[in-house]
């Protein structure tokens, strides 16, 4: 059995094609016959790194019906050779947004034979209530040897890492409101913008807050890297983030409504709905609190955080994807 895994193509990596990457590379490593599928010449391919999977060109790619073809949502159309070769073919959907995107005039995910691999719980969930199928959960990984916590966070005032290019404008509104209430010297905003991994992990470790504001979201990495680095994140869960996210407040404003699987940690972030800027602003203030006061449930939390990372491990990862293609 051959496994195929179709690379879109992108200028740089972003999360998601990380994740298929590192697919890939876990199966190919571990003596599977895999391989990354490049659909243009000029985009971003995978250079450098030791034991890599090969990346194939589209127009050598000849599917047969033993193999297995690996999609990720999005790209209905690259579907197809794995289609016409019978092949085993998957949608691996790491953001549910995207799910019906690109979808042809009258073609539809009950008449396609076509199976579902999941990103997350949520993700699994929102597969299963609207296509009415299963998809097997192939969470995503972070690298604990780049993305730790320091001995001790810095002293003096608080300070809040975030995004900019995750939903700009509600940034700004809740940096906004947050000025308003507590003042402009309560916080050090620190932005996290074209940086490599260390770069990110180098930042967070140098942060106390990690303020969440991508939606929607299939298993969101930031927060988690944020939690190994020793933040207390609070924002947005983008919903796929209910996977591992858990309240620290006892009586929060929002709850979600899926319902949640059991986790070995508690609550180990400040979370609020989606695009909620004045939710997101008051637990920024009091997550900030929390730290200038050193509350007892802040350590709580950041221990929580640790444990949520360490079940998010590269080692993790890597188990659950040979034991699913060990079923395969």
């Amino acid at each position: 059995m051959r496994t195929y895994i179709f690379l879109p193509p992108v200028s740089k990596p972003t999360g998601g094609v990380t994740v298929l990457r590192q697919m890939a590379d876990i199966l190919h490593q571990s003596g599977h016959e895999a391989y990354l599928v490049a659909r243009e010449k000029g985009g971003w391919r995978p250079e450098g790194l030791a034991d890599a999977a090969p990346v194939l060109e589209w127009r050598t790619l000849k599917l047969t019906k033993s193999d297995v073809w690996v999609v990720p949502e999005g790209w209905v159309n690259a579907l197809a050779p794995g289609l016409y070769a019978s092949a085993q073919c998957f949608s691996y959907v790491q953001n549910w947004a995207y799910l019906f995107s690109s979808m042809p005039d009258g073609v539809d995910w009950h008449n396609l034979p076509v199976e579902f691999l999941a990103v997350s719980d949520p993700v699994s969930q929102f597969i299963k209530q609207t296509t009415c199928k299963d998809a097997p959960i192939l969470r995503p990984g972070i690298d604990r040897n780049i993305f730790y916590a320091p001995e001790a966070k810095p002293g003096g005032r608080v300070n809040v890492a975030f995004m900019p290019r995750k939903n700009k404008a509600l940034v700004e509104q809740v940096k906004a409101i947050h000025e308003h209430r507590c003042g402009s010297s309560q916080v050090n905003w620190l932005p996290i913008d074209g940086l490599d991994a260390n770069g990110v992990a180098k930042t967070l470790r140098a942060a106390h807050i990690f303020l969440a504001t991508g939606f929607p979201e299939g298993c969101p990495l930031p927060p988690l890297e944020a939690m190994a680095c020793g933040c207390l994140p609070v924002g947005f869960a983008g919903f796929g983030g209910w996977d591992y996210m858990r309240q620290v407040q006892a009586k929060p404003r929002y709850t979600p409504w899926i319902p949640l699987r059991k986790v070995p940690w508690k609550g180990n972030g400040l979370w609020c709905a989606d695009s909620d800027v004045l939710d997101a602003a008051l637990c920024l203030g009091d997550a900030a609190t929390m730290f200038q006061e050193l509350d007892p449930v802040l350590m709580a939390a950041l221990a929580a955080g640790q444990k949520t990372a360490n079940a998010y491990s590269l080692e993790t990862q890597k188990t659950a994807i040979l034991e699913l293609w060990e079923q395969l």
